[in-house]
C-alpha cells in the first residue's frame, strides 16, 4: 500500500507556511537563533496547527530551522554571506537562462517584456510594493520560459524557493536597482546579443542579492544592539 498523501489544500497551506517562514528569515524579521512557533505560525496566516508544524518539519530538512528540544523550532544560523553564496548560484543559472532566451525571443515577446517593464517602472513611481514585487516575478518568468530548458529552471527553482519575493520592494535602493538593471537586460535582449544578456542578468542577480544581504547584516546589526 503506498503512504497516504496529504489532501491538496493541506499541503498547498504547508507550503505556503513554509514560504512564509522563509521569507521572514531571509529578510531578518526572523533572525538566527530566534523560537518559531507552530502557534505563532499558524496565527499569522490563518491556518490550522497542522500545516503549520509540517512547514516547521519541511524548514529543518532545508536548514532553515532546528528543533530543539523542549523548546520547539528555532532559526539556523544565517549569514549576510550565506545569502550573497545564494543569488550567485541564481545568477549564473539565470545569466544562461537569459543567453536562451534572447536566442529564442521574437519580436512578440520582446515587446511583451518591454510592457512589464513598463509596468514596473509605473509600480515602482506609484510606489505599489505588491505590484512592483508582482511585475518583477512576471519579467523573470517570462524570460526564463523563452530559455526552453526545462531541466535548467528546475534547478533554478530549487535556489529561488530560498529567496523570498516579499519584502524586496521595501529595501532601500532596490526598486532604482530593479529598474535599472531590467532596463539593460531589455536592451542586451533587443540588440540580439546573448552574451551582453548573459551579464546583464548576471549582474542584476548579484546586485539584488546584495541589495538583500545587507539589509540582512543591518537587521542583525540592529538586533545585538537593542538593549536586554
Amino acid at each position: 500500500m503506498s503512504p497516504r498523501r496529504p489532501s491538496a489544500p493541506r499541503q498547498q497551506y504547508s507550503e505556503r507556511a513554509a514560504a512564509y517562514v522563509r521569507a521572514m528569515v531571509i529578510s531578518g524579521e526572523m533572525p538566527p537563533g530566534s523560537q518559531v512557533r507552530v502557534e505563532q505560525v499558524a496565527e499569522a496566516l490563518g491556518i490550522s496547527t497542522t500545516p503549520a508544524r509540517e512547514a516547521l518539519q519541511l524548514l529543518k530538512v532545508e536548514g532553515f530551522v532546528k528543533a530543539v528540544q523542549n523548546k520547539g523550532f528555532m532559526v539556523a544560523p544565517l549569514t549576510g554571506q550565506d545569502i550573497r553564496d545564494l543569488f550567485r548560484v541564481q545568477g549564473l543559472l539565470g545569466g544562461e537562462l537569459a543567453a536562451r532566451a534572447t536566442r529564442n525571443a521574437a519580436p512578440r515577446d520582446l515587446a511583451e517584456l518591454e510592457a512589464l517593464h513598463l509596468e514596473l517602472m509605473a509600480a515602482a513611481a506609484r510606489e505599489h510594493h505588491e505590484a512592483l514585487e508582482a511585475k518583477n516575478h512576471e519579467f523573470h518568468r517570462q524570460i526564463n520560459r523563452l530559455a526552453d530548458s526545462g531541466k535548467m529552471l528546475w534547478v533554478l527553482g530549487l535556489t529561488t524557493r530560498y529567496v523570498p519575493r516579499m519584502f524586496y520592494a521595501s529595501i532601500p535602493g532596490w526598486p532604482e536597482t530593479t529598474m535599472e538593471d531590467h532596463g539593460e537586460i531589455l536592451a542586451a535582449m533587443k540588440a540580439g546579443d546573448p552574451e551582453q544578456a548573459r551579464a546583464v542578468m548576471e549582474a542584476h542577480l548579484r546586485h539584488a542579492g546584495e541589495k538583500l544581504a545587507d539589509y540582512f547584516d543591518a537587521r542583525l546589526a540592529g538586533e545585538s544592539t537593542q538593549p536586554e
